[in-house]
C-alpha cells in the first residue's frame, strides 16, 4: 500500500471573512486510484463497459442461451448469475445455461404486492420455488436467457429492485427484522438500512436502459433527501466530481461490500461477518443519538490458499446522527481507493484492515469523513434471534415467524403461504436465517390463518427439531459452478443423523447445536460462524470447523479436513462424548472447544473413541469388533480416535 504524506489538518480553516476551505481530505501523496498498477481481468472490464452496459447489452439480444465471460462480470452488478445446471445436461449438447436472480430488500422488508409477484415469476420463468438468502432476499433460480428481461422489468414495476445485489458494489443491506412497530430503535435501523441501501446504489442510469430501455420507472418510493444530498457532498474527497457514479466511478469497488444494520444486543444479523456493521444508538427515551460502527468483517476463503480467511469485524468508533451517510461514504471510499484490485482474492476490505489494523485504517477513514471518530458507545451483550413463531407488533396486530427449512419455499408449503399472504393482504419479511416472518396479522385471523398453514403441510415450530431450526445451508448443487458437494440438499439428512449421535452420546432432547453447511470454502452461510461448520472440500467431503458460540461473536477454527459424510457417525460420535463428559453445567458445544482448545478437545475425543470401542468389542459381532459400514471388523470409532490422536 502507499504511504499517506502531507499533512491532516484538526478540521475546517476560516481565512478571515472568507469561505471555509477544506484541508483535511485525504491526502495520500498521489490518489491510489491513478496510479499504473498491475489489475485484474474483472477491472479491465468494468473500465470499458460504459458503467456497465457493454457488452451486456448486446449480448442479451443475441441468439446464443449463454452470454460470455465478460457479460457475465456485468450481469452480476444488475442482479443475476449465470449458471449451469449439472443435472440437466443433454449429452452432447453441453452445459445447461440458466440464470439466477437474486432481488434487493433492504432489512428483508417485502411488501405483499411483491411477494405475489415473485411467487408468479418462480412459477412462469423460474424453476418453481423461491430461495431465501442468508441477507434477507429472494433467489430465483432457473431463468432462462430469452425470460430476463421480462422477470427483471416485472420486478422493477412492482416495488421490487435486483441492482447491486451481485457485483463489485454495496450488496443487500441486511436489518434487524424485528416486527416492532412499538421500539422506535428498531424503527430506526430498518430506516437505517433502507437508506444505506440507496446511498450506495448504481446511479449512472445503466440498470433502466438495461430492462426497461431507458426509461427510469418512477414510483411512490422517493429517496430521503438527505441521502441525495449526502451523496452529492464531497468536502473531503470522497466522490468522482462530474462522474455518473459519484461514489463508484469507472472502477466500482474492488469486490463486494456488505452492510448490516442492527440495535444494540440483537445479532440477528451476524453483525461481525459483514464490511460494515451500524448499530442504533438511542438516548433513554427512544430518540435517535447516533450509531457505533464495526468494520472488517467476511466469510469468505479459497479453497488452497492460506491467505484468504474468515474474520470478523473491529469496532472503529460512534458517528452522530447526522454523520451517518458521510462515514459509510468515507469507509466505502477507503476500499475503493486502498483495496487490492490486482488480486480478487485478497480484495476484500477484511484484508486492508488486516494489513493495516484498525487505528490506522480508522485514521485515513477519518480525512474522508472529514472529523475524528467518537468513542464506541457501551452495549449489552450479544444474543441470536430469530423472531419465529407468534409474537404482538406492539400496534394491536400479531406477526407470525415460519421456519423455511433451508430457505427454500417449494410445493404445497408455498401455496400455502400464497394463500394465506394474498387473503390476508400480508406484507413479510425475510430473516438473516432463511426464514419468513409474517406481519400485520390481525388477531381475529390467526386460527384461519393456521388452518391454511397446516393443510399446506407448513409445521408449527415445535414440530421442528432445534438443530435444524438453527442450522443453515447454502444452495451448492446442482447449480452453483463454485460448489463442490451438497450442502441444502444434504443438511435435513446430516441435522437428522447429528441428533441421533447426539442421543447415543447420551445428551439430553433438548440439546441444541448451531449447524451450517456450505458446498465450497465461499462461506455463503456462515458456516465459519458456527459452532460446527460443515465446509465442502471434495465430493461427499467436508473439513470441519469447531467453535463458534451461540450468539455469532466468535469465528469457528478448522478441527479437520475431508470428513466423508459415509464416515460422520465415527467422526463426532467421540466429540460429543467427550463434550458430554467434560463439560460445564449446559455448556454448549461451541464454548466447550473454545475452552478447551482443538489439542484438548482432540486428547479427549481419542479417549472417548477409545472407551467406545472397548464397548463394542465386549457388545460386538463375535470376532471382539463392531460391525461397520465397510464390513472390515475395524470399530469405526476406535479408527477415528486413531486419526484425532495422530492430529
Amino acid at each position: 500500500m502507499q504511504a499517506l504524506t502531507g499533512k491532516v489538518s484538526a478540521g475546517l480553516q476560516r481565512p478571515g471573512r472568507g469561505q471555509l476551505v477544506v484541508t483535511n481530505v485525504a491526502t495520500p501523496s498521489k490518489n491510489p486510484t491513478s496510479r499504473l498498477a498491475k489489475r485484474s481481468k474483472v477491472e479491465i472490464i468494468k473500465e470499458k463497459s460504459d458503467y456497465l452496459r457493454h457488452p451486456l447489452m448486446e449480448e442479451l439480444v443475441n441468439e446464443n442461451t449463454y452470454i460470455s465471460e465478460d457479460a457475465i462480470q456485468l450481469m452480476k452488478f444488475h442482479g443475476s448469475y449465470q449458471q449451469d445446471h449439472r443435472e440437466k445436461r443433454a449429452f452432447g449438447q453441453g452445459k445447461a445455461y440458466m440464470f439466477m436472480m437474486r432481488t434487493r430488500q433492504p432489512a428483508g422488508i417485502v411488501p405483499n404486492r411483491l411477494y405475489l409477484v415473485m411467487d408468479d415469476l418462480a412459477d412462469q420463468f423460474g424453476n418453481g420455488t423461491l430461495r431465501l438468502t442468508t441477507r434477507q432476499a429472494y433467489q430465483l433460480h432457473g431463468v432462462l436467457k430469452h425470460d430476463l428481461k421480462t422477470v427483471f422489468s416485472t420486478v422493477i414495476k412492482n416495488m421490487g429492485s435486483t441492482l447491486g445485489a451481485c457485483g463489485d458494489v454495496n450488496r443487500n443491506v441486511m436489518g434487524a427484522c424485528a416486527p416492532y412497530t412499538n421500539r422506535p430503535d428498531y424503527v430506526y435501523c430498518q430506516k437505517a438500512a433502507n437508506d444505506i441501501a440507496d446511498l450506495l446504489a448504481p446511479q449512472s442510469g445503466a440498470y433502466y436502459d438495461m430492462w426497461l430501455d431507458g426509461e427510469k420507472f418512477v414510483s411512490i418510493y422517493k429517496e430521503d433527501p438527505k441521502v441525495t444530498a449526502d451523496r452529492a457532498f464531497n468536502g473531503y474527497g470522497t466522490n468522482f466530481e462530474n462522474s455518473p457514479e459519484p461514489i463508484y466511478g469507472t472502477q466500482f469497488l474492488p469486490r463486494k461490500f456488505k452492510v448490516a444494520v442492527t440495535v444494540p444486543g440483537d445479532n440477528s444479523v451476524d453483525l461481525f461477518t459483514n464490511d460494515l456493521g451500524v448499530i442504533v444508538i438511542t438516548d433513554e427515551k427512544g430518540e435517535l443519538k447516533g450509531y457505533n460502527l464495526v468494520v472488517g468483517g467476511g466469510m469468505g476463503r479459497t479453497r488452497g490458499n492460506d491467505d484468504t480467511f474468515p474474520r470478523l469485524a473491529d469496532p472503529l468508533g460512534y458517528v452522530d446522527k447526522d454523520d451517518l451517510f458521510h462515514a459509510v461514504k468515507a469507509v466505502v471510499a477507503v476500499q475503493r481507493d486502498y483495496g487490492r484490485r490486482d488480486n480478487r482474492q485478497q480484495a476484500r476490505l477484511k484484508y486492508l484492515v488486516e494489513d493495516w489494523g484498525i487505528e490506522r485504517f480508522k485514521a485515513v477513514t477519518e480525512q474522508y469523513l472529514g472529523k475524528k471518530f467518537g468513542e464506541f458507545v457501551p452495549m449489552p451483550a450479544w444474543e441470536y434471534k430469530d423472531y419465529l413463531g407468534w409474537g404482538e407488533q406492539g400496534d394491536g396486530k400479531l406477526f407470525y415467524g415460519i421456519y423455511v427449512q433451508n430457505g427454500r419455499i417449494k410445493g404445497d408449503q408455498k401455496k400455502a403461504l400464497r394463500a394465506v399472504i394474498e387473503r390476508f393482504n400480508l406484507p413479510v419479511t425475510l430473516t438473516p436465517h432463511q426464514n419468513i416472518i409474517l406481519r400485520d396479522v390481525e388477531p381475529a385471523n390467526k386460527d384461519e390463518i393456521l388452518a391454511i398453514l397446516r393443510a399446506g403441510g407448513v409445521q408449527e415450530l415445535v414440530d421442528w427439531d432445534s438443530i435444524d431450526r438453527l442450522s443453515m445451508a447454502c444452495p451448492a448443487l446442482p447449480l452453483c459452478g463454485l460448489a463442490v458437494t451438497e450442502a441444502e440438499r444434504s443438511l435435513p439428512d446430516i441435522n437428522q443423523r447429528i441428533r441421533a449421535i447426539l442421543t447415543k452420546a447420551g445428551l439430553p432432547a433438548e440439546t441444541e447445536l448451531h449447524v451450517r453447511m456450505t458446498g465450497c470454502p465461499n462461506g455463503c452461510a456462515r458456516p465459519y460462524m458456527a459452532e460446527l461448520g460443515f465446509v465442502g472440500d471434495g465430493p461427499n467431503s467436508y473439513a470441519i470447523w469447531l467453535g463458534g458460540n451461540t450468539n455469532q461473536t466468535r469465528l469457528a477454527t478448522t478441527y479437520q479436513e475431508r470428513v466423508k459424510v459415509k464416515d460422520l457417525e465415527a467422526f463426532l460420535e467421540p466429540i460429543f462424548v467427550a463434550w458430554k463428559d467434560n463439560r460445564r453445567p449446559k455448556e454448549s458445544l461451541g464454548d466447550w472447544v473454545a475452552r478447551l482448545g482443538h489439542p484438548a478437545v482432540r486428547q479427549a475425543a481419542a479417549a472417548a473413541a477409545a472407551t467406545i470401542a472397548a464397548a463394542a468389542a465386549t457388545n460386538g459381532n463375535g470376532n471382539g469388533h463392531a460391525p461397520n459400514g465397510n464390513g472390515n471388523g475395524v470399530p469405526p470409532a476406535a479408527a477415528a480416535g486413531k486419526q484425532l490422536a495422530a492430529k
